[in-house]
């Protein structure tokens, strides 16, 4: 009996502090959130106060932040949608390891989409990222977005052809993206095959050179052994008349 009594509140220890572990994480991906961007209106920091609070579930008050239950500290979505926000790419998204939902939209975001953002979100089913300035390719890695259902990259400065596991979403998601092609957009233009131009500037360069120098070599032999271009002319006439008697 006492084995089993001893076995139970190891059970619930192991738990409970593999539960707060679990917190802390997504504890730890609202402070690299907070600290990657810049918070031009001061929302974030006014509102995410990390030293105050100690209760459970209290980043659930956060302005933007969802939970999954209010009384656990375990995010469900992030919606920080038009809060002036600027900068590249959050950091520490990861971190939160139950996230669902992403709306960065209509902030001034901008850079790359990270190259890695599948691992960022594993679990994500929604990615609004629209009205910012994020550029580059849309990276293939998206496509590993298991749950992704909903998004929206309209008005940025995307470019590229747009992955084929996203090319079931509608045009609009995607307008405003000038160098951005391919499924639901228009067709991405074909590459113009152009010959290669051979470089013959040092060629001509060195061409040039030589008949310089031939030139003043010529010139120089001319002037100063004029006897020599004598015996030549004579020796060319009597090799003619020789070719022309046999």
């Amino acid at each position: 009996m006492t084995y089993h009594i001893k076995f139970l509140l190891l059970f619930l220890l192991f738990r409970s502090s593999s539960s707060c572990f679990g917190f802390q994480l997504d504890i730890q991906c609202l402070l690299s959130v907070q600290e990657s961007v810049i918070d031009s209106k001061g929302i974030l920091m006014s509102s995410w106060d990390f030293v105050a609070n100690t209760t459970d579930g209290y980043i659930c008050r956060f302005t933007g932040v969802e939970c999954w239950h209010p009384d656990e500290n375990k995010v469900y979505a992030l919606r920080l949608g038009n809060l002036g926000l600027e900068g590249p790419f959050p950091q520490g998204l990861q971190n939160c390891t139950s996230l669902n939902m992403l709306d960065l939209s209509s902030n001034n975001f901008s850079g790359p989409i990270p190259p890695n953002i599948s691992w960022q979100l594993s679990y994500l089913s929604s990615l609004d990222l629209s009205f910012n300035k994020f550029s580059g390719e849309i990276p293939d890695s998206i496509a590993n977005l298991m749950n992704l259902n909903g998004l929206n990259f309209q008005h940025n400065q995307l470019s590229g052809r747009i992955p084929a596991s996203l090319q079931k979403f509608i045009d609009s998601y995607f307008a405003g993206n000038q160098e951005l092609c391919g499924t639901p957009l228009y067709k991405c233009p074909r590459r113009r095959w152009r010959p290669r131009r051979i470089r013959l500037t040092s060629i001509n360069d060195q061409s040039s050179i030589g008949a310089a120098v031939g030139f003043v070599v010529g010139f120089v032999v001319a002037f100063y052994f004029p006897h020599c271009f004598i015996f030549s002319e004579r020796l060319r006439v009597c090799l003619v008349g020789c070719m022309k008697g046999a």
